[in-house]
């Protein structure tokens, strides 16, 4: 008979509490696919406004920007350093992108305006990684990609947006955004750091029936006539 497991107050226990208890499983979540959804403009900016003006507000704002207005993979924007930020060029240095790859990335004004409170408060913490801890003994070291998506879900929140308001989906809004622009596909690649086109086709499916359907419409017909071309 196996061990009754009791926690402080002598109640029973599950051992899926226990360290380790899924140790070499799957996630639950592994191989699901997200639709493309990528939140509205008016969305974002509800929760930069949400995130408030402190030290962890502009920490946040700043992240959410990067990954926005630059594209950027959570892992890619947590890893950035103070020095590959280049805003005379308005590009971003990624030392280690997906596949250890190195590439660099532009960002627009407007992106790096709103990004500029976090840097000038970042040089009163410790030498560290752009996104940092803010407070404690930790503070200025790496901030934790859980403890990043948690900040962004709870603000997302707070703020009354109803979508699922993910990392993945600020890029995805960044895609559909520069595809609606009229930028070339390949450029939104390079941007994107993917290795081939498929995969940047894929975060163009934000765009949604009603776009596709209003843009064929409006195409220029043709300056021949079919009449003309059918005489005999």
């Amino acid at each position: 008979m196996s061990e009754v497991l009791l926690d402080r107050a002598g109640r029973r226990r599950s051992p899926a509490t226990m360290p380790g208890f899924h140790a070499g499983q799957s996630p639950r979540n592994k191989g699901l696919r997200y639709p493309a959804d990528p939140p509205q403009v008016e969305e974002i900016i509800a929760v930069m406004r949400a995130a408030g003006e402190g030290p962890h507000g502009q920490r946040l704002r700043g992240l959410i920007v990067i990954l926005w207005r630059a594209g950027l993979r959570i892992q890619e924007a947590l890893t950035l350093g103070e020095a590959d930020l280049d805003q005379r060029r308005g590009s971003l240095l990624i030392r280690h992108g997906k596949g250890g790859r190195r590439r660099e990335v532009g960002m627009d004004a407007w992106g790096w305006q709103q990004l500029q409170p976090w840097p000038e408060t970042r040089l009163e913490l410790p030498v560290g990684p752009l996104f940092c801890i803010v407070n404690g003994a930790t503070r200025g070291r790496h901030w934790a990609n859980a403890a990043a998506r948690a900040d962004l879900r709870r603000t997302a929140a707070r703020a009354g947006v109803r979508r699922r308001f993910a990392p993945h989906q600020l890029r995805h809004a960044h895609a559909v955004e520069m595809a609606r622009e009229g930028v070339p596909l390949v450029v939104i690649q390079r941007q994107l750091g993917h290795s081939n086109l498929g995969i940047t086709s894929i975060y163009l499916q934000g765009i949604d029936n009603a776009e596709i359907i209003d843009t064929v419409h409006a195409r220029p017909t043709p300056m021949v006539q079919v009449t003309a071309l059918l005489r005999r």
